[in-house]
């Protein structure tokens, strides 16, 4: 739920993070043989392991693009693991001139190591060595472009689970054989999910492919909410896939966060993001967490960093056909967050930002869907990324005009009503101009009247 604070640049291409609060299958990925993947390059006589990726946008790139606040994750896994302080010898050849950047290590901002480190690589012979080890990933920015890699020595293969190639009872052998790595992964076509080996037996058992079946579903729904329906190029999803990684802590009170490149899940968290069951009816803080990485900057003052994220949340609930947050009733009122928040309307001193707890803050959000209609946010996404209005994090108040000017363009009705008077969103006096201006029509329905 919490974002870490900013950080400065580190990606030789696109910037480092800034935070805010495989064998087989993933080398197959990058165009090796299943074969290849699991051999053990660093064992002697090992067989090398032949790797090709394909370029894609950057991260940074693709965050404008989709005029979002967080970078995605442009990490392609290799399915393999350095250990520390052990020289990876590598030879690359470009198809196209472009030459892939080496990545070793795992996220993990509050750890005492936290972020995998960068290798630009050069034509020909190359080796690395890096002091803590971790999984190895590629990256490569271009449009489509190859690169060969091929790893001659130093790394191991980590045990993988990749969705529609390996078995159950493939994935458990690896668990009991690739032992000397301390990191597995599941990958899925739009997941990459990074567990410490500890964190991977608790729960061996499960049905993994149903899991990561599952992490895709969720996935679609929150492309789904965000409009993200290549129908035309703005539109289409994020380059690559989604990075869940299991951290070594996190601070009192989180249980979760996100970061520009991933997700950080601590291990009491596990129950919930790598069981089916658990992220089926508890999983409301991956939804979450993936909601930080669809959140676009327009309209996300920092008083709604927490509240409109929840709009994906709200969406992967109802895909999967669970109760909204929203109707929980809280046991010492016996109501919902509907029914608290409307007892507030009209009460003296009424602001949106103070008087109105978490999930009351994101009824109004909910209400305009069920006043106009599922594909209100869709569209509203999609006009954002087509305009791609610019803001800062010092501008709350250009934010906070841009949720209500823009929503009253989707609707089609002028919602001064529903933001300032009813709802008290500190819209100032240019955006109650802008909103006049747009000369829209009342709207035959009062949308804060409504409730799931």
């Amino acid at each position: 739920m919490r974002q870490p604070s900013p950080a400065a640049p580190l990606s030789p291409s696109v910037g480092r993070r800034t935070v805010l609060a495989a064998g087989a299958g993933a080398v197959a990925a990058l165009g090796a043989s299943a074969a290849s993947a699991q051999a053990a390059t660093g064992r002697p006589g090992a067989r090398p392991v032949s790797l090709t990726v394909t370029a894609r946008p950057g991260a940074e790139a693709e965050r404008l693009r989709l005029a979002q606040a967080l970078r995605g994750s442009e990490f392609q896994p290799t399915g393999l693991y350095v250990p520390p302080g052990t020289p990876l010898s590598l030879t690359v050849r470009p198809h196209h001139g472009l030459l892939p950047t080496l990545w070793i290590g795992a996220w993990d901002y509050y750890g005492e190591i936290t972020e995998p480190r960068a290798y630009p690589l050069t034509r020909g012979a190359n080796t690395v060595t890096d002091p803590h080890g971790g999984p190895v990933y590629l990256t490569l920015t271009g449009h489509g472009e190859r690169a060969d890699v091929l790893v001659r020595s130093g790394a191991v293969p980590m045990p993988v689970f990749t969705l529609g190639r390996t078995t159950e009872a493939e994935y458990r052998h690896r668990l009991d054989t690739l032992t000397a790595s301390p990191w597995v992964e599941l990958h899925g076509p739009n997941t990459i999910m990074t567990l410490t080996r500890e964190g991977a037996l608790l729960y061996r058992d499960e049905d993994h492919g149903a899991l990561l079946r599952l992490v895709e579903t969720i996935i679609d729904s929150h492309a789904r909410i965000s409009g993200l329906d290549g129908s035309k190029p703005v539109h289409r999803r994020k380059a690559g896939p989604y990075h869940f990684t299991e951290v070594s802590k996190v601070p009192t009170g989180v249980g979760a966060y996100a970061t520009h490149g991933y997700n950080g899940f601590p291990r009491a968290y596990l129950d919930r993001a790598t069981t089916v069951e658990g992220l089926r009816t508890r999983g409301w803080g991956l939804y979450h967490e993936l909601g930080h990485l669809h959140q676009q900057m327009a309209y996300k003052p920092g008083g709604l960093t927490e509240v409109t994220v929840n709009i994906y949340s709200l969406a992967a609930q109802r895909t999967l056909g669970e109760p909204s947050n929203l109707l929980t009733v809280d046991p010492v009122t016996g109501l919902t967050a509907f029914q608290t928040a409307r007892a507030k309307f009209g009460t003296d001193g009424l602001t949106y930002e103070k008087s109105f707890g978490a999930y009351e803050k994101l009824v109004p959000l909910r209400q305009l869907e069920l006043a106009f209609g599922d594909g209100f946010w869709p569209r509203l996404h999609k006009l954002v990324r087509e305009e791609n209005p610019q803001s800062d994090y010092t501008q709350d108040a250009k934010r906070y005009r841009a949720l209500a000017t823009y929503s009253s363009r989707i609707a089609g009705y002028d919602l001064t009503d529903f933001f300032v008077h009813t709802w008290a969103f500190p819209i100032d006096a240019t955006g109650r101009a802008e909103l006049a201006a747009l000369n829209l029509p009342q709207p035959p329905v009062d949308p804060s009247t409504l409730t799931d």
